[in-house]
């Protein structure tokens, strides 16, 4: 193939995606569902998009969380379409469009972000383009304390898929099944804030335009029927294997570098229990982890976490357990106890110890998790009031502080009245 050959191609393929509203499958729905489990943000968030498109994305965050974007992407055509958009809807001053390569950030001829300049890195749908290992590693430096990220790539829904759906996605490497996508996500040191499978809508926003400039197209175009033949093959692979494969879209935030979190072993029982006695004014939460421990319907071996200093130096500073627990017939887990030593607290060890152990019920799959606590400490994790899915506690309680969080957006979440284990006494 000749260069002019090469050249004709890439432009035939952009002249279908341009004037799309997305480059990927998305939705509004989807990026506001992203956004509200970020955590909170400043009054005006810095946000960097990279691998923008024509940035539906980066105008939905400049509306509805004020912030300031900066929209990166190669393609300058997607890029004008980006301004024209902002400019319409009077977010010309909340959105600066860089033309860069979201693979090569650093160095001479780069965009200047220095490390640590954005609270929200944003990607939906590009990261696949440098390797979602790549993108994991690289952009974490570009946060901000106590920032997040969010990305999506592409992932096996099926534990068996066919032939013909790995031959196509498996091209560029091996594709994962959720499980082990969010596993390598945990490994690469972040704490899953909110996850979820795009659903079937969101291919419907991208690949029914898509399927419309597709049939609109000029053929006699050099290039055009190559650009046409593979983009037909990708529609064709939606509509007979969909089922197969999708889009998994990750909030995440960096672990705390200054503690080190692990599964309870053996060997830190005693420890747990001086840990518990500490931090509570009684000693009913330190008997009540050795109660559950003993009962084998309640205790999950590897939902018990610690945290220790940066390194797994010194004494267990902070412990959080998930036990298992029902609402009406169905599992859930059951949050209690979240202790932190007198002399550790309010430095972020429970924060870490509670985000780890979720993250293992995460992987488990576990889809439900319930706390009765402080709404504003649980709320950073993502806990809402337990009512808003008809989960009620079967004994008094204000309403605010019974809370749950859904792990799992594609199971239903069961109602009814939390059943706890009889070491909770209630």
């Amino acid at each position: 193939m000749t260069d002019n050959d090469r050249a004709a191609r890439i432009a035939a393929f952009f002249s279908l995606h341009h004037h799309l509203p997305r480059q990927s499958p998305g939705s509004d729905a989807t990026t506001r569902w992203l956004l509200a489990r970020t955590g909170p943000l400043p009054r005006r968030p810095r946000v960097l998009d990279l691998g923008c498109g024509p940035g539906r994305a980066a105008v939905l965050l400049a509306a509805d969380a004020g912030a300031e974007v900066t929209a990166v992407d190669t393609h300058q055509p997607f890029l004008d379409e980006l301004r024209e958009a902002a400019d319409a809807r009077g977010l010309g001053d909340r959105i600066r469009t860089v033309r860069a390569d979201m693979g090569r950030l650093t160095g001479p001829g780069t965009p200047d972000l220095p490390d640590g300049s954005f609270d929200l890195v944003w990607s939906e749908g590009a990261a696949y383009i440098i390797g979602f290992e790549a993108a994991l590693r690289d952009w974490k430096r570009l946060l901000a304390p106590g920032g997040s990220l969010v990305v999506s790539q592409f992932v096996w829904t099926t534990d068996a898929p066919s032939d013909e759906a790995r031959a196509f996605w498996d091209q560029d490497g091996p594709m994962l099944p959720v499980a082990a996508q969010t596993a390598a996500v945990v490994a690469s040191g972040y704490h899953v804030l909110g996850a979820r499978v795009q659903p079937e809508s969101d291919w419907d926003e991208y690949y029914v335009p898509l399927a419309a400039h597709v049939a609109a197209a000029d053929r006699s175009v050099p290039g055009m029927e190559w650009a046409l033949t593979s983009t037909r093959e990708e529609l064709a692979m939606r509509r007979d294997h969909g089922a197969e494969y999708g889009y998994a879209a990750y909030a995440l935030r960096p672990a705390d570098p200054r503690w080190t979190t692990r599964p309870e072993t053996a060997a830190d029982t005693r420890a747990v229990h001086a840990v518990n006695a500490a931090a509570f004014p009684t000693p009913d939460e330190a008997g009540l982890v050795d109660a559950l421990r003993d009962d084998p319907g309640a205790w999950l071996p590897g939902l018990s976490y610690v945290a220790q200093d940066a390194g797994g130096t010194g004494g267990i500073a902070a412990y959080a357990l998930l036990t298992r627990c029902r609402v009406g017939d169905a599992p859930a887990l059951a949050l209690a106890p979240v202790a932190t030593v007198p002399d550790r607290q309010r430095r972020g060890a429970g924060q870490a110890a509670v985000r780890a152990v979720l993250d293992a019920a995460r992987l488990r799959g576990e889809s439900l998790v319930l706390v009765l606590g402080d709404p504003g400490y649980y709320r950073r994790f993502g806990f809402v009031p337990a009512s808003r899915y008809g989960i009620r506690a079967g004994f008094e309680v204000p309403n605010e502080a019974m809370m749950a969080l859904v792990l799992d957006g594609s199971a239903p979440v069961p109602q009814g009245t939390i059943q706890y284990p009889a070491a909770f006494g209630v």
